[in-house]
């Protein structure tokens, strides 16, 4: 089993060193947000000076990559379901869990590499994270990352369709991006939206991020979102083994 999905995690990784230059892109949005979006808020409720802002808004800017990065991973595994590559695969002697497990891992090797790289712009701009409270936040990423890339694969394998599959993750990311408070803080929200984003668990992750950086570890939002996010990162990821053992018929 684990022989499988190190065959195909380093498969996956070869593909990728082939256009290195695709990580660069995936997390080039998030980029432009610290650089361009952090400092239109130094002068707002969230900090009066632009270090304030960025302990607040990073973290949102690296879930950002963490929920995004992965949303739209699955989008490959349809083509390979219309060429019937991925039935060529399901169908042979290999542990059909690794086709899938072997895709997640390096999708979190990416997203460590987007959030470092984050973490460094950040910096250079400013902002003085706890180092503690850094390394705790990238587990909780890569959580997150699972948990979106297992959701990611499970919906091409139950839709097998670009245009279905984007009809769906557009119509979701939209209130994703408003109701974690990735760009500003849910304590600006009005009162009603505050009480939905409670029902949001990737809010609950950003809100972590927020005390992990600010080196507040006594915060009740850590555990919990901790709790929430490997929770449904395991469900998902069931979901889309589940789904490739459906494939194979």
């Amino acid at each position: 089993m684990f022989r499988h999905t190190m065959l195909f995690l380093g498969y996956e990784l070869k593909n990728m060193l082939r256009n290195p230059l695709w990580p660069f892109f995936g997390v080039l949005q998030p980029i432009l947000y610290l650089l361009l979006f952090a400092p239109l808020l130094e002068n707002t409720a969230i900090g009066a000076d632009g270090t304030d802002t960025l302990l607040v808004f990073t973290p949102g800017v690296m879930m950002m990559v963490a929920v995004f990065g992965s949303l739209f991973v699955g989008f490959g595994m349809v083509v390979e379901i219309r060429n019937g590559y991925l039935e060529r695969l399901a169908v042979s002697q290999v542990w059909r869990p690794a086709i899938v497990l072997g895709r997640s891992i390096r999708d979190v090797i990416i997203l460590i590499f987007q959030a470092l790289l984050v973490v460094g712009i950040a910096t250079l701009m400013g902002m003085r994270a706890s180092l503690p409270g850094l390394l705790l936040m990238l587990p909780l990423m890569a959580a997150t990352g699972l948990l979106a890339s297992g959701l990611s694969y499970g919906l091409a394998l139950a839709v097998r369709d670009e245009n279905g599959m984007a009809s769906l993750l557009q119509f979701f990311s939209l209130p994703l991006i408003l109701l974690t408070g990735i760009l500003l803080p849910m304590s600006l929200a009005p009162g009603w939206m505050q009480t939905v984003a409670e029902f949001n668990p990737l809010y609950h992750t950003v809100e972590a991020g927020r005390a992990l950086f600010a080196g507040d570890f006594s915060d009740g939002s850590i555990p919990l979102a901790f709790g929430l996010t490997i929770g449904l990162a395991v469900l998902t990821t069931a979901w889309s083994v589940s789904s490739m053992r459906k494939l194979a018929g």
